[in-house]
C-alpha cells in the first residue's frame, strides 16, 4: 500500500512541477525581435571605408617616415608610376 501511495504522490509532484513550468512559460513576455542598430549593408560600407583609410594612412606613414619623403607626395600619381617603373625595370 505504501509503494502505491508513494508512486501516486510522486506523480502528483511531477504533475505540479509541469503545471508550474507551463505557467511560467505563459507568464514570460513574448520573444522580442532583435532590431539591429546598424544594418549589415552599412556595416560593410563602414568596414571597407575603414580599410581604405588605414591603407592610405599606412602609405603616407610608410612613404614619409621610412622613405624620408613628403607625406603629400605619397598620394600623387607620379610617385606611384615612378615606383612601378622601378619595380618593373628588370623585366
Amino acid at each position: 500500500m505504501s509503494a502505491k501511495f508513494l508512486r501516486k504522490e510522486e506523480a502528483k509532484a511531477i504533475h505540479k512541477k509541469e503545471k508550474r513550468h507551463e505557467e511560467k512559460k505563459k507568464q514570460r513576455s513574448p520573444e522580442k525581435i532583435k532590431v539591429r542598430l546598424i544594418p549589415i549593408w552599412l556595416r560593410t560600407i563602414i568596414v571597407l571605408l575603414s580599410l581604405f583609410i588605414c591603407l592610405i594612412a599606412g602609405v603616407v606613414v610608410g612613404y614619409s617616415v621610412i622613405g624620408d619623403g613628403k607625406p603629400q607626395d605619397a598620394l600623387k600619381k607620379s610617385t606611384w608610376t615612378h615606383i612601378i617603373d622601378l619595380v618593373n625595370k628588370d623585366r
